[in-house]
């Protein structure tokens, strides 16, 4: 499976998603390569170059580039980048050149084997990346690093935490294929009856159906909670859950009810206040741009009544913030 089949599969849930990058017509992958050689060659670095080109095609394109700069000039085109450029902008570069599949691969192995763990890169990954990629994943973080990502997930996560990234690895969620109203029903008092109408949470019935069960299913599921508990299932689980299982469970809620909303919440949260997250700017923006990136940007307006193009602008500078900036696609 290439790393842009990911969009043919939104394309097949039947919703209609706009990302910020596609394929540039007239691609010339032989003259893109030779524009990038002459913009690295000898002292100094043509960084609008390196931009425009980079930010400027789509993960397939590059990947030709990176084919065509191997056999003109017996470079690796990823290392001649990271020999010219340093920091964000290089994780920024690094990241667009790399196959979606691997840099999830090697996004989640960073977020096991640094120095800590880092619950939210692997909640998000997980949680938000359809069956076939999930399948796919493990198959590459195996070849990648020689060892199980379940193996490594248990290894470096426990408690009930654990148990969701370990049930999302399995890829088990239901087809979108159709609505089941009594099994939704069934599902939606069962988590009822695991959290709001006992002493104590039943944390593995609710894993099991948040973690299995179709995106058209769980929002009927989701309907028939609120109408059997007069709240939302947001409410109850922050009432019945708490720390890295509470923000877990919430994440793949709002993965199913809204995926835009959920990154804009992200990428939103990434740059208020002092300082700003740019590795979670850069992993969400790149690895949105072909699916949902414009939706996510609309859903950011929305929400917060601000653009994720002003948000980079007042927070973001250098030739980074420039890259980023035409990732972006217009402060629409």
């Amino acid at each position: 499976m290439a790393a842009y089949t990911r969009m043919a599969y939104y394309k097949g849930e039947g919703r209609v998603y706009k990302g910020t990058v596609k394929d540039v017509p007239g691609f010339d992958p032989e003259k893109d390569a030779a524009a990038l050689r002459k913009a690295m060659k000898g002292l100094g670095t043509d960084e609008d170059v390196l931009i425009d080109v980079l930010v400027g095609r789509s993960n397939e394109q590059r990947q030709k580039i990176a084919e065509c700069y191997k056999s003109q000039y017996g470079l690796d085109l990823c290392e001649d980048i990271q020999s010219e450029v340093s920091g964000s902008y290089e994780t920024l570069l690094t990241a667009l050149l790399c196959p979606a599949d691997k840099y999830d691969a090697r996004e989640i192995c960073k977020a096991l084997k640094g120095a800590g763990t880092s619950e939210n890169v692997l909640t998000e990954i997980l949680a938000t990346r359809p069956k076939p990629c999930i399948q796919l994943l493990r198959k590459v973080y195996q070849e990648e690093f020689g060892s199980s990502l379940e193996d490594d997930i248990k290894s470096d996560t426990s408690g009930h935490f654990g148990r969701v990234l370990v049930s999302l690895l399995q890829a088990k969620r239901d087809d979108p294929s159709f609505i089941d109203h009594a099994e939704a029903k069934k599902d939606a008092k069962i988590i009822f009856d695991a959290g709001e109408k006992i002493c104590g949470t039943d944390e593995e019935a609710i894993i099991s159906i948040l973690c299995t069960e179709s995106r058209p299913q769980l929002l009927q599921v989701f309907q028939e909670y609120h109408n059997l508990a007069g709240k939302s299932i947001e409410e109850s689980l922050k009432r019945e859950t708490s720390g890295t299982l509470e923000a877990a469970l919430l994440a793949i809620v709002a993965c199913i009810r809204d995926p835009p909303t959920y990154f804009a919440e992200q990428l939103y949260c990434a740059m208020k206040g002092s300082g700003t997250d740019e590795a979670t700017v850069i992993r969400v923006m790149v690895s949105r741009s072909e699916i949902d990136l414009q939706d996510i940007k609309a859903a950011m307006k929305m929400k917060y009544g601000t653009t994720l193009h002003s948000m980079i602008q007042g927070d973001i500078g250098g030739y980074i913030g420039k890259a980023l900036l035409k990732l972006c696609g217009g402060n629409d």
